[in-house]
């Protein structure tokens, strides 16, 4: 499993954006500092007040609105589902494709930022291009 850590600004103000894009709060692991959200079986986000997250660093927070330090990128079924969740994060407040969008033919993906900046890139690759390797499907549907 991973869990991935996010500083944020407001608590519930994130938990309700994570909850609109499918996330869902596994309550063993929330407190008023901050909460765990079940993106799949084995991606976790702890989003952490800033007090909460000061006491694993002494690390300066970026703003993620003006910098990135990563971007964080999970695979989706199909590419309605790409387009689905971002459409999710842009109606719960999100910002949508703040990168630009990647569509070639054998993988496609989007991205959105939550209300704390920190940018999330889902994705969709072809089975087939999975299967063979990128490159060697990409020379396939050239005819190569």
């Amino acid at each position: 499993m991973i869990f991935i850590n996010l500083p944020v600004t407001d608590l519930a103000r994130s938990i309700a954006f994570y909850e609109a894009v499918g996330a869902t709060r596994n309550p063993m692991f929330s407190d008023d500092t901050g909460a765990c959200m079940v993106i799949s079986d084995v991606i976790h986000v702890m989003i952490l007040t800033h007090d909460k997250w000061r006491t694993f660093t002494d690390r300066q927070i970026p703003d993620a609105h003006v910098s990135a330090q990563m971007s964080l990128c999970y695979s989706c079924d199909s590419r309605e589902a790409v387009d689905a969740v971002v459409a999710k994060a842009g109606a719960a407040g999100g910002l949508i494709d703040p990168n630009p969008i990647q569509d070639h033919g054998f993988m496609y993906g989007r991205g959105y930022a939550d209300p704390d900046g920190h940018i999330w890139e889902p994705m969709w690759m072809d089975p087939a291009a999975v299967a063979a390797g990128p490159e060697a499907f990409a020379a396939q549907a050239d005819g190569h």
